[in-house]
């Protein structure tokens, strides 16, 4: 009679799936650390410390690139309010971004196109005739007297030919030839990495703010938008008023040039549009540069051209800017002493121009956050 084998009893594949599932035992949770022990807060402390100091190594070294990211994005708030005009009449975004951009860049292309030639032949003659108009500044008597005791136009004059003879001034200014294709070339790599990233900026600045307030309690998401939209409004509207107004100065410059016959009137255009857009500081420049330029001629010539320039900043800062902002920044005069003291001494004139808007929007934060929460503490 055959044997029978016995049968193995199996185990359920689910109950090995159970086990093998079950928590593992580490042992039970120990005490929370003593928030309030030495060793604990000077490992805090020292540890943001030392992440401090790496973000600002990090931010040091990439600097430049830093400064380009908040060029474009000030250009983007400066072209925000157009992009929003042309929404506004029916196009989308990408539409009224494509539309304002081109605008931009066929402007900028047609005045260099138009006034780039005649206004490097007019700087290159004002280099060129920079010390024959130095020296008829001793027709001036007064001036002469300084130069005879204290030998100062004598000393600029001397300056000015050694700097410029043989060609060698613009070269010589950018520590040689290679130093003048370094020049050009990350010149146009600024420019077109600012085209680029002001072109991205404005075309994702909406989906960009609406995932930044994500981030913030649904309590308060309210309340930071609508203070967030009037900085980048403010913003924008100071940037786009600036370069209007700068703008403005710039041809009142050129047809005062045409009336006085000054020479070199579209360089003095072109240095008072630039200096037009420095904050507190500019046209102090801009007018110092003209009335040197129109003493070559004569002094009454320089005196009218004093006297002009003067009008139209008053023109300016009590008629044209109210009306270009209308929406007006609206801050106290130290506090823009203080702020482009500091900006340009950060950052040079791209410093000077965004420090008024920057400190606007301090000024917005401190009015509708700070003060009201310390009022209620």
């Amino acid at each position: 009679m055959a044997k029978l084998k016995p049968v193995m009893k199996r185990t359920p594949l689910l109950s090995k799936n159970k086990a093998s599932l079950a928590p593992e035992d580490f042992g039970s949770m120990g005490e929370p650390l003593n928030q309030s022990h030495p060793f604990y807060f000077g490992f805090l402390a020292a540890s943001g410390a030392i992440i401090a100091l790496t973000l600002l190594r990090a931010l040091a070294s990439a600097s430049q690139v830093m400064v380009l990211i908040i060029i474009s994005l000030f250009f983007a708030m400066g072209l925000n309010p157009a992009v929003l005009f042309l929404e506004r009449r029916g196009l989308n975004r990408s539409q009224a971004v494509a539309s304002t951009v081109t605008c931009v860049v066929g402007f900028v292309g047609l005045f260099i196109w138009v006034a780039a030639p005649l206004i490097i032949d007019q700087v290159n003659a004002l280099i060129n005739n920079a010390p024959q108009m130095i020296s008829d500044l001793k027709s001036n008597k007064t001036i002469n007297e300084l130069n005879t005791n204290y030998g100062i136009i004598d000393t600029i004059q001397n300056r000015v030919e050694s700097s410029i003879k043989d060609g060698k001034f613009v070269i010589g200014a950018f520590g040689g030839v290679i130093g003048v294709g370094k020049a050009v070339v990350s010149g146009a790599l600024a420019t077109l990495t600012i085209l680029v990233l002001t072109l991205y900026f404005l075309v994702a600045l909406p989906t960009v703010t609406k995932d930044a307030y994500r981030l913030v309690p649904a309590s308060r998401r309210d309340r930071v938008a609508k203070i967030s939209d009037a900085i980048i409004f403010r913003v924008g509207a100071f940037v786009g008023g600036q370069i209007t107004i700068s703008f403005f100065a710039s041809i009142f410059i050129f047809l005062l040039g045409l009336t006085l016959d000054l020479p070199y009137k579209s360089a003095l255009a072109l240095v008072v549009f630039v200096c037009g857009l420095i904050p507190l500081i500019g046209h102090f420049i801009g007018m110092t540069i003209v009335t040197l330029v129109a003493l070559t001629d004569s002094p009454l010539t320089a005196l009218i051209a004093l006297a002009a320039y003067i009008l139209y900043v008053q023109f300016e800062n009590y008629v044209l800017t109210p009306r270009v902002m209308k929406r007006s920044l609206s801050i106290p005069g130290l506090v823009t002493i203080i702020a482009a003291l500091i900006g340009t001494s950060l950052l040079g004139l791209v410093g000077g121009i965004l420090a008024v808007p920057l400190a606007a929007a301090i000024l917005l934060i401190l009015d509708e956050v700070v003060y009201p929460g310390a009022e209620k503490s």
